[in-house]
């Protein structure tokens, strides 16, 4: 199997500082002490909602400063078409959970632990309790980081993935609901990363256990290369080195045996971010479950409007409200008796659209989503709705949180 390994990029800032020219003039009044920057926040945030710029900072000496944040939210929504054993009306946290970590000197760490859900269109919704007790537990992520240098670093333990574009945990990302093509995609894995800067290119490549299944036989990367301030590309790639047969809650063996591919273009201008990507998948050949090899083809393109600060409706203001939206299409080709089901049957397609006003003020924020999916070419039983055979979902949700 050949994959392509490339990974995340990262652009240096300078500064100039001009001094008065020779002619004699009264002695300036000592400048005012710059305000500290907001230590450095290790997990992914895709916006608009940001982190806590001042979170609780733990000063340990000659150890450096160890960083505490938090996220706390709760979750209500409404559907039609639920599938057995789903609701059409769920009330649940979507995250409670604190995040510690160092983020200076040789030894670095980042622990997350805490509870959460995975809200994603086109799937029933698992509860929190649940949904981490069968996935990766009350510690999701939590990895050593040796840094030799400002170029390269060298990270052990339960990680993110490298792929996709979408992060995990509701707080991290633009929607409420993680997409279609996310869903193809694994979310933690055990194992090594080396992450590489040079330039506008950085590189990152790592050895895991995949869609987390305790099987060391995973290879994948990233790579971004920063064209400037305003535009991004990235490429990831990962994949199964052999064929493994591990199956739990966490573990898919179909999509564990995937190879996925991304390319993600992202663009910044002024209070606009626009960011398509493609995804391509994979699947071989699985004698023993007695699937033929299969393929999924995907494409979306999210899109955010912040508001600025002088923006009003009248005599209101503005400021604080984004608009995210998201469109994808995902399609999967398989022989229709004996191919893997990647979707809603073996050669299914899918498309769904998901805006999501969000509000936030300081700490808090609130956000409203209105999600649709339509499914086509499904087959008996695989779609929406209690007997399976409903090819469209509606949702309606409210998330309230606070980022301390």
């Amino acid at each position: 199997m050949r994959l392509l390994l490339m990974a995340a990029a990262s652009a240096a800032l300078f500064a100039h500082q001009a001094f008065a020219d020779d002619a004699p003039a009264p002695a300036a009044a000592p400048a005012a002490p710059a305000a500290p920057a907001a230590p450095t926040f290790s997990l992914g945030m895709d916006g608009p909602i940001v982190i806590n710029p001042t979170p609780y900072v733990v000063k340990s000496g000659a150890f450096g400063d160890i960083t505490i944040n938090g996220a706390v939210s709760g979750l209500a929504f409404a559907q039609d078409h639920h599938a057995t054993g789903d609701h059409s009306g769920v009330g649940d946290t979507t995250n409670a959970q604190v995040l510690i970590e160092k983020t200076d000197g040789l030894f670095q760490f980042f622990i997350d632990a805490g509870t959460y859900s995975f809200p994603t269109v086109g799937v029933p919704y698992t509860k929190a309790t649940t949904a981490t007790k069968n996935n990766f537990g009350d510690v999701p992520i939590a990895y050593v980081k040796i840094v030799p240098n400002s170029a390269l670093s060298v990270e052990v333990g339960k990680l993110p993935t490298l792929l996709g574009a979408e992060y995990n945990f509701t707080f991290e990302n633009s929607q409420i609901e993680r997409g279609l093509l996310w869903n193809q995609e694994n979310l933690v894995n055990r194992g090594v990363q080396v992450n590489y800067t040079a330039g506008p290119l950085a590189l990152s490549v790592a050895w895991s256990d995949g869609f987390y299944s305790n099987v060391f036989s995973w290879v994948s990367g990233l790579a971004t290369y920063t064209i400037n301030s305003s535009n991004t590309l990235a490429f990831a790639a990962g994949g199964n080195t052999r064929k493994t047969y591990v199956s739990n809650s966490a573990t898919s063996p179909l999509f564990n045996n995937s190879q996925v591919y991304n390319l993600i273009y992202t663009h910044t201008d002024g209070p606009w971010t626009i960011m398509p990507y493609i995804q391509y998948t994979t699947v071989p050949s699985l004698s023993r479950l007695g699937t033929s090899s299969a393929s999924t083809t995907g494409a979306a393109v999210f899109v955010n409007y912040t508001f600025p600060a002088t923006a009003k409706l009248g005599d209101t203001s503005l400021a604080g409200l984004s608009i995210p939206a998201r469109l994808e299409y995902i399609s999967t080709s398989a022989n229709s008796t004996t191919g893997a089901n990647l979707l809603y049957g073996p050669k299914s397609n899918a498309v769904s659209f998901t805006v999501t006003p969000t509000y936030q003020w300081k700490i808090y924020y609130v956000r409203g989503e209105a999600s649709y999916v339509q499914a086509s070419k499904t087959s008996t039983g695989s779609a929406f709705g209690t007997d399976g055979m409903s090819k469209s979902q509606i949702r309606g949700m409210l998330e309230v949180g606070v980022l301390f």
